[in-house]
């Protein structure tokens, strides 16, 4: 068994016999071996509630983040007939998650937001207006932007359109749910992409 050791996580590797290879065999391999490596947790100090993590230790977190309950509806949303009316609207009735988040637009100008995640769509609505300002159908997300810090940022990878940069303090149980909700969909894997560039 190898060690592996990724921020303040120790993963092990599977031991794999391999057969003696000369340089150009051994190279040709490089990138099957790469695909072929599984990490698993194996520090006694992970408890089952970071292995159901999205993030699986990559992410720093903050210590208040990782016993969260999760509600889903912060806002209420049968409570206010603005958003049932857009939401019968656009055919949709179950609302897997609702906040109030921070926007950022392409000249960076933070706006107040709603955001409603849908079965079928992610919502921007006006909370000053009452209107909405965009649907994104979860088939047209292509992936979700982290960074590895811990901070309060997402980027919703769209490539038929443009894409979107939100602020917020459930930003795991945003992405959880989008996982969910596009697995459910479809069988396809929404990806999660942590990264500081």
């Amino acid at each position: 068994m190898a060690w592996f050791q990724s921020s303040n996580r120790k993963v092990q590797l599977p031991a794999q016999t391999r057969p003696v290879l000369d340089d150009d065999e051994r190279i040709a391999n490089d990138d099957e071996d790469a695909e072929s490596l599984k990490l698993t947790p194996t520090d006694s100090s992970v408890t089952e509630d970071q292995n159901r993590d999205p993030f699986m230790g990559v992410k720093v977190r903050r210590k208040a983040s990782f016993h969260r309950n999760y509600i889903g509806d912060y806002l209420d949303v049968p409570s206010r007939p603005y958003l049932m009316k857009i939401l019968e609207k656009q055919g949709d009735k179950k609302v897997l998650f609702a906040d109030k988040v921070l926007k950022f637009t392409s000249t960076g100008k933070m706006k107040r937001r709603i955001l409603l995640i849908t079965d079928f769509a992610v919502y921007i609505v006006d909370p000053d207006i009452d209107a909405l300002k965009r649907r994104i159908s979860l088939a047209a997300v292509e992936k979700l932007c982290l960074s590895e810090l811990s901070d309060n940022f997402l980027a919703i990878i769209i490539p038929t359109e443009y894409d979107l940069l939100i602020a917020s303090t459930r930003k795991t149980e945003i992405v959880s749910v989008l996982v969910d909700a596009t697995r459910s969909q479809s069988d396809y894997e929404l990806e999660v992409l942590l990264s500081n560039r």
